[in-house]
């Protein structure tokens, strides 16, 4: 017997000279789509529509760093398309795109979501209720997505396979990136895989084991 299709299908886009995992995330159902983190190479990501056959409804914002968001507005003007995310602490990241741009060697332009997202709130891509769990640490406003009937969760920059995200800029915090990943995250569950910002995705069980910067022994929490 064939298993049944699953709810939520995702494919990574890596964008930008950062290679930032751009998600691609559809609902089999009604084959509705959503873009996560379309940091820039929109002629890659429309080629990604193209092949999946989707139709994207929204574009989802994980926080406000260029390689994430720097051309999200951009997108969502050509798809005609509402943004939702991150948390509103990170505005201040989406207000300086052009300096970052020039900065970094890249296009960004600051946008306003339709939607600022708080911890607790939903998002939906079809048939899909998304949870929002504000994870700060990186960044103020970092938000993660997690569907819990899928047991994926897509979470930018907090934590990557064998690392954690950066807090050495503005407004980033160490400890308080620590507490999201072992008080919000490992709650979701050690059989939840992640997709993170960059590199490969991993799970929260692999990470408790073996992480040097959150892993259980290293932490003092094993057991």
């Amino acid at each position: 017997m064939n298993a049944p299709n699953p709810p939520l299908r995702a494919a990574i886009v890596p964008v930008t000279a950062f290679q930032q995992n751009c998600t691609l995330l559809w609902c089999t159902e009604t084959n509705k789509a959503a873009f996560v983190d379309p940091g820039g190479d929109l002629d890659k990501l429309k080629e990604a529509i193209k092949q999946t056959g989707v139709e994207v409804e929204k574009i989802l914002v994980t926080h406000g760093h260029m390689d994430h968001c720097g051309q999200a507005g951009m997108l969502a003007k050509e798809l005609g398309v509402p943004i939702e995310g991150p948390h509103e602490d990170d505005r201040f990241w989406i207000a300086q795109f052009a300096e970052d741009g020039a900065r970094f060697g890249m296009v960004g332009e600051s946008f306003e979501p339709d939607r600022w997202l708080v911890d607790g709130d939903t998002v939906t891509v079809g048939n899909l209720t998304i949870d929002v769990i504000h994870c700060p640490g990186h960044t103020p406003g970092h938000v993660v997505f997690h569907h819990a009937p899928s047991k994926l969760a897509i979470v930018g920059d907090v934590i990557f396979q064998g690392s954690i995200g950066r807090t050495d800029f503005p407004r980033g915090n160490h400890q308080q990136l620590l507490d999201s990943i072992t008080q919000k995250l490992w709650p979701l569950g050690g059989d939840t895989t992640f997709l993170p910002g960059h590199g490969a995705r991993s799970s929260f069980a692999h990470e408790r084991r073996s992480n040097p910067f959150v892993g259980d022994m290293v932490l003092g929490t094993a057991g």
